[in-house]
């Protein structure tokens, strides 16, 4: 056998002396072999270094592979990678392999993927779904027993179980928050597409916010940006507005890492700020970042064993669970307006009411 070759299963019969045959019954114990024949063929397999194709030989007898195809956007994203982390802690238990591909959020590639995917017979599918995708041609699929599951956000042309954070209402509370100390200009930065989910949902939150607390709705005051260098240039656009936001809420994540970076670079440290989504080192910065907290894990976790639970025979209709989310306070965002208030919603002397509970 050449060396720069993978070992097959005929290199292994060769080895023993036995048909390919006999040792493809030894490896999948479906047949007779005496157990000298067996102790050989697992030694020339431990010897050889073989490796069986799992694959091909679940597509040859129609059983569903041992894994598990995950689509995100993101693989750079800390916070896709804890959603999978979580994933996959919970399906090892199961015997069960992760296996994972990067969308780049373009609806082509996720049904490039999806397809790999389902043609190598994963037993579990989960997508976090690209805006603009249709996943009608998913539906035969779900149809004979294929668990699908969205994450973080739902799909489209398919009822099947999704696992989402409480998007609206966190937004709502961490601009609530704001409100609450004084601020009547309050900056939004959202991600992009502006058709994301996420985004629609926490614009929305935003919104809700604003108008609970009798507070107008000024586009003038609502920015997008896809990555940390777009986020900055909007920060700045942001402050230089002739009635510029004395606060930020930022999208998402990546977002309050660009918000954070300019203010800093502007040396603005008058502007409160409160992000969605926690980022690493949070507690570092000065001040602090203040933050609406997802719980990645849990949606993780539940998304795994909402699929486990189908795997094993659960047949009852699609469901959308919801993870709640939770307001860290820990600085930026407690900063009041210089001046007395004109909000009239922050209670002097003290932090406002409820700031540190749950938003879901």
């Amino acid at each position: 056998m050449a060396a720069n070759r993978r070992p097959t299963l005929a290199d292994v019969a060769r080895e023993v002396g036995v048909s390919a045959k006999t040792v493809s019954r030894v490896l999948n114990e479906d047949g007779p072999a005496s157990a000298r024949t067996r102790e050989q063929v697992l030694a020339a397999v431990a010897r050889l270094g073989f490796q069986p194709n799992l694959m091909a030989r679940n597509i040859r007898v129609g059983g569903p592979d041992t894994t598990i195809g995950l689509v995100v956007p993101d693989l750079g994203n800390p916070f896709f990678g804890a959603v999978a982390g979580s994933i996959e802690d919970r399906v090892r238990e199961r015997g069960l392999t992760l296996l994972m591909g990067s969308s780049a959020d373009d609806p082509d590639r996720e049904r490039a993927l999806t397809d790999k995917f389902l043609a190598r017979r994963v037993s579990i599918l989960m997508v976090v779904p690209s805006v603009g995708a249709d996943h009608a041609h998913l539906r035969q699929h779900r149809a004979v027993g294929l668990p699908v599951v969205f994450v973080d956000r739902p799909g489209a042309g398919l009822a099947t179980d999704c696992v989402v954070s409480s998007n609206r209402e966190g937004a709502r509370a961490g601009v609530a928050h704001l409100v609450a100390y004084g601020h009547r200009r309050v900056g939004f930065v959202g991600d992009l597409p502006t058709k994301l989910y996420t985004r629609r949902e926490r614009l929305a939150g935003y919104r809700e916010a604003l108008r609970d607390a009798g507070l107008p709705d000024d586009r003038l005051l609502i920015a997008s940006a896809h990555d940390q260098h777009d986020a900055g240039e909007a920060t700045a656009r942001l402050l230089a507005l002739p009635d510029p936001p004395t606060a930020l809420f930022a999208g998402n994540n990546i977002v309050a890492l660009g918000v954070v970076a300019e203010l800093a670079r502007s040396g603005r440290k008058d502007v409160a700020v409160v992000a969605f989504d926690d980022v690493a080192l949070a507690e570092a910065l000065e001040p602090a970042l203040t933050v609406v907290a997802q719980n990645p894990e849990e949606i993780g976790r539940t998304a795994a064993t909402t699929a486990l639970a189908r795997l094993d025979g659960d047949r009852s209709r699609a469901r959308t669970v919801t993870v709640p989310t939770r307001l860290i306070v820990r600085g930026s965002g407690e900063q009041r307006v210089s001046g007395p208030s004109r909000a009239g919603a922050g209670r002097p002397g003290g932090r406002p009411r409820g700031s540190a509970s749950s938003t879901g």
